[in-house]
Formats: C-alpha cells, sequence, structure tokens
C-alpha cells in the first residue's frame, strides 16, 4: 500500500510558523518606532525619513537576495536575513543615539527580503493549482502576526521601556532563526551536473519577458494604492471618527482578524474555483470599493463594513498577486523576480507616504482615499488585458 502524499498544510507547515514567528517580532515595533525616534527629541519629519531608509535599502536589496536564493537556496538566504534582523532589533534596543538607530534599520534593510523568499519557498514546494490557497495560509500567518504583536509591544512598553520590546523582537528572531535551521527543508533543488546557473545579468531578461513584465506593473499599481493609503489610514480615522491611537489599534486587529478568517477560508475555494486572474480582479474591484466608500464612514457601523471590505480586497489581491507572479516567473529566476516584485513595493512605500499624508493636510479625507481608489483601478485594468497572458502555458518556456 503507497503512503499518501503529504497535505498542502504539511508541506509549508515550517514556512508558516517562522513566517508567524517572524511578523511578530517585527510587529511589535510598528507602533514604537515613531515615538522611539521622538525619544531622542528628532522631528517628526526624522520619523519619514527613518522609514524611507528602510525601504530604500530593501529596494536595494530584495532583487539581489532574491537572485541569491535562486543559486545557494531559500533556506540559506532566509537564514542569512533572520541574523541581520537579530542584529538590527538588538541595536535598537541599546541604540543610544538616533543615527545608532538609523544604521540598525539600515542593517536589517539590506538584510532583508524574508517575505520574497518566502513566497519563492511556498512556489517551489506547491504545485499550481494550490499556490493561491498555500499564499492565503502564509497571509493569514502574516496577519496572526501582525494582530497579536502590537499589543505585545505595547504592554511591555508601558511596563520596561523602551528596550524590552526590542529584546523580545530580536528574540523571536533568535527563535526564528533556530526554527529554519533545525525545521525547515531546502525547497531548491540541486541542479543537475552541466546545468547552468543563472547570473544577475540574466535577470533583466526575465523581467521583460511577456508573462512577467504585466504582473509587475500591475503589483506596482496595486502597491501604489496601498502604500498611499497605509501612511493615512490613522490619520483619516482620526479626522472621520474622532479616534486616537486605542480605537485605531482595535480598527487594525479587527482588519487582521477578519483577513485570517478570509485567507484561510475564502480565498483559496475562490481561486480554484474562478482562477487566480479572475480572483484578483474581484479583490482589486473590492478594494477601489472601499477607498470609494470610506469617506462617507461617519460611525461604528458603517465603518465595520469597510474595514471587512478592505480585508477582503487586500486578502485576495495579496494571495492571487503572489501567485501570478510564480507561476509567470521561470523556476532559475523565481526569486529574482518577487525580489524584484518587492522593490516595486519599496519604491512605492519611499514615494506614497508624503504624497498621501500631504494631501490629506490640504484638501482632506475624499481625495486622499481617491489617490488609493485611483492606483488600484489602474491594477483592476491591467488584469484585463493580461487574461490572454495567463491563458497561455508560458511558465516552462522561457528561454
Amino acid at each position: 500500500m503507497q503512503p499518501s502524499p503529504p497535505s498542502l498544510l504539511s508541506k509549508i507547515a515550517p514556512i508558516l510558523g517562522i513566517t508567524f514567528l517572524d511578523i511578530l517580532g517585527f510587529s511589535i515595533l510598528l507602533p514604537i518606532l515613531p515615538y522611539f525616534v521622538q525619544h531622542f527629541g528628532a522631528p517628526k519629519i526624522a520619523v519619514g525619513l527613518l522609514f524611507s531608509t528602510f525601504m530604500a535599502c530593501q529596494f536595494i536589496g530584495g532583487p539581489i537576495w532574491g537572485h541569491v536564493s535562486d543559486r545557494i537556496g531559500r533556506k540559506s538566504v532566509l537564514i542569512i536575513s533572520q541574523i541581520g534582523a537579530t542584529i538590527g532589533w538588538t541595536m535598537l534596543a541599546f541604540a543610544p543615539t538616533l543615527p545608532w538607530v538609523f544604521l540598525a534599520r539600515v542593517i536589517e534593510g539590506f538584510s532583508g527580503g524574508n517575505i520574497s523568499v518566502t513566497q519563492a519557498y511556498v512556489a517551489d514546494r506547491i504545485e499550481p493549482s494550490q499556490r493561491a490557497r498555500a499564499f492565503g495560509y502564509v497571509g493569514a500567518s502574516f496577519s496572526a502576526g501582525i494582530v497579536l504583536g502590537p499589543a505585545t509591544g505595547g504592554l511591555l512598553l508601558a511596563k520596561f521601556g523602551y528596550a524590552a520590546p526590542f529584546l523580545l523582537a530580536a528574540s523571536l528572531q533568535v527563535l526564528t532563526l533556530l526554527a529554519t535551521i533545525f525545521f525547515l527543508p531546502e525547497s531548491v533543488a540541486k541542479k543537475p551536473e552541466g546545468e547552468k546557473a543563472s547570473e544577475l545579468s540574466d535577470v533583466p531578461r526575465y523581467l521583460a519577458d511577456p508573462a512577467v513584465r504585466p504582473v509587475l506593473i500591475q503589483k506596482l499599481a496595486y502597491a501604489l494604492g496601498l502604500y498611499s493609503w497605509f501612511a493615512s489610514y490613522a490619520l483619516v480615522l482620526q479626522a472621520q471618527l474622532g479616534y486616537g491611537p486605542t480605537q485605531t489599534s482595535y480598527v487594525f486587529a479587527g482588519s487582521g482578524v477578519i483577513g485570517i478568517l478570509l485567507q484561510v477560508g475564502v480565498v483559496g475555494n475562490l481561486s480554484e474555483r474562478l482562477g487566480a486572474r479572475k480572483a484578483s480582479n474581484i479583490g482589486f474591484a473590492s478594494a477601489v470599493l472601499f477607498f470609494l466608500y470610506i469617506p462617507h464612514v461617519r460611525d461604528v457601523l458603517s465603518l465595520a463594513f469597510a474595514v471587512a471590505l478592505f480585508a477582503l480586497g487586500t486578502s485576495i489581491a495579496n494571495a492571487t498577486l503572489a501567485t501570478l507572479l510564480t507561476d509567470a516567473a521561470h523556476e532559475r529566476a523565481r526569486g529574482a523576480i518577487l525580489g524584484a516584485g518587492a522593490s516595486l513595493e519599496s519604491i512605492a512605500g519611499i514615494i506614497m507616504p508624503t504624497i498621501s499624508t500631504g494631501t490629506l493636510a490640504l484638501f482632506g479625507s475624499a481625495p486622499t482615499a481617491a489617490i488609493s481608489a485611483f492606483f488600484v483601478f489602474v491594477a483592476l485594468m491591467l488584469g484585463r488585458p493580461t487574461l490572454k497572458v495567463f491563458r497561455r502555458d508560458v511558465r516552462h518556456k522561457h528561454p
């Protein structure tokens, strides 16, 4: 009697646990870093500069580490990234000056790339028909970390000061590192003897492929809309509902919980029924509706509906975009292409926060949400002409 094949969850269970621990540690820092920067007497603009510096470092490092993971394996690159994060977060715990804080974020930014390498790992292990469901599970692990991390960091900060949450984040990163070393199997198969590994100079050729290029452009449009909104979301809630940090944290946590449920129970079924392309368009359309609706929110009930709409849109779009990109990418350059996609997100993270917050200050909530609605609508429209591309089996026909 032949043993039954491993289930999808058993194939990716180690990477799900590692993702959860990694994001839990990272999200502990999210609500604290802005206040930590001001703790050194720095102006508010230094907060934005710190964020942009980190994203710029990730922009440079993403494709490089993705390419390295194609050559030496995903596991090795994840280990390097986790060591860099551990060093960076430990430096934050003992930072004596603001330049030290910037240096810590530069180290973590350059050594980063966990998300794109994790996506490449999942794509290596899972057959195309189940990738959207698998990416939904990864998104659920990500959301679970985001839900629990900020509350944990806030409690530690209130009781023990800034060093405690940073040290906990570093400790969690050490656990992630140990889990990767001892429990995560390598996903990149050893190349047959005589087969030449792809070079970094090959990456532009892969990115120009007619199956890859449209998805990257679509990913950039979507990222421009999301990063514009992430920077102004809390400020919009403050302007329209009078919310402070506590209420806003509840909204974020609620959105994360809804996202977990959708990513586990809806994304995979929808993608398998309709295909990743059509499902992604549903996600983009839901997000556009959210951005059009949010300026009219004035009470808790309408906010709850808006949060659910946003969670639906982002849960579907994030998982299906990753699926489309990994399906289109050549196996030998999968990590590099996903790293390039992460760099596009970094571009959005560098450019859009200043634009959206400036628009909010000058013109209010509706024009601010309209910026995000415009870019996500562009992503939705880009999904239509590329439909023919994804009907062709081009995944393994790259030269």
